[in-house]
């Protein structure tokens, strides 16, 4: 089992910027491919960004390309997403999730609780 706890969300203004962090706990954590996901209100949830478990192979959502970057620190069991330029469709409800397979958009494994990121305009 792998825990996630997101935290870093909340309201800010369109242009603005925002990191959102996700700390593991559990089972290894360096072995999982790790990802962010939102869900905005009466939509499905969508893919935002994932990061390998190496950190040297990462892959975005074309909504996310150029505006946000993920990232992880094994050693603190860490993975991030910063969010630069947000925009008001940006808001949404920002999920960390953890996969076993090399690409997490083929199915997750493991969710967080979720964290509320809102862009105002």
């Amino acid at each position: 089992q792998v825990q996630l706890v997101e935290s870093g969300g909340g309201l800010v203004q369109a242009g603005g910027s925002l990191r959102l962090s996700c700390v593991a706990s559990g089972r290894t954590f360096s072995g999982y491919t790790m990802g962010w996901f939102r869900q905005a209100p009466g939509k499905e949830r969508e893919f935002v960004a994932g990061i390998r478990w190496s950190g040297d192979s990462t892959v975005y959502a074309d909504s996310a390309k150029g505006r946000f970057t993920i990232s992880r620190d094994n050693a603190k069991k860490t993975v991030y997403l910063q969010m630069n330029s947000l925009k008001p469709e940006d808001t949404a409800v920002y999920y960390c999730a953890a996969a076993l397979s090399i690409s997490i958009t083929r199915g997750v494994d493991f969710w967080g609780q979720g964290t509320q990121v809102t862009v105002s305009s």
